[in-house]
């Protein structure tokens, strides 16, 4: 168990995966979730309210801890669109408090996610990509990303100005709902599938998936 910025870090180790629980003890501005090594987030678990009368209770009055039945709808699938297939994610407070759930209730958000070994694949704009597995497999994307998030990748031969601009990523779910099950599969990096996420900047098709037994 860790405590880093208010944040206590729990880490299960498994055979597979490492599982991270982690809490915010003290809301921060920002909740980073990473994984130290190789691997991408999966995100399983996520609330924002209260579950128990344990949990950020130190010096919390009993009326403020007394509600442990409250909690935001929706708080999973923004922490999973944010970060599901990604190294790290930075979680911004207001993300997850777009209203009260439970007003008078002393808050915390608790999540839980794995780190699952994952092939990273990109795709330049305009270029046409492909994820294949060895016979008797199939895809499962973890999570893909349309826009840049450096100036290296898909660089060569472009502008400066349109390398520049490296916060304009989007996740995106075509990929997954193309490829998920398929042995094989195409996909075109263009603003057509994926939207344009930042006009005049030269983006790029970021995929992480694995292969499973079909």
């Amino acid at each position: 168990t860790l405590r880093v910025n208010s944040v206590k870090i729990i880490l299960v180790q498994g055979p597979h995966t490492d599982k991270y629980h982690l809490k915010w003890v003290r809301p921060p501005v920002c909740l980073f979730l990473f994984h130290p090594d190789s691997g991408v987030i999966v995100v399983q678990s996520a609330l924002y309210g209260r579950a128990d009368r344990e949990t950020c209770s130190k010096g919390r009055p009993q009326q403020e801890l007394n509600n442990v039945g409250c909690s935001q709808q929706g708080t999973l699938n923004v922490l999973k669109t944010r970060c599901d297939g990604k190294r790290v994610c930075e979680i911004k407070t207001n993300l997850v408090r777009i209203s009260d759930p439970c007003r008078g209730i002393y808050k915390y958000l608790e999540t839980t996610y794995t780190c699952n070994p994952a092939i990273r694949s990109v795709t330049c704009e305009r270029s046409m990509g492909r994820l294949q597995c060895d016979q008797g497999q199939v895809i499962f994307v973890y999570g893909a990303h349309y826009g840049r998030r450096d100036q290296t990748t898909c660089s060569r031969h472009q502008r400066t100005s349109a390398i520049q601009n490296v916060a304009c990523s989007i996740p995106v779910t075509q990929v997954a709902q193309r490829c998920n099950g398929q042995n094989s599969c195409t996909v075109k990096a263009n603003n057509s599938v994926f939207g344009d996420p930042c006009a005049g900047t030269y983006k790029y098709l970021e995929v992480f998936n694995d292969k499973s037994a079909g």
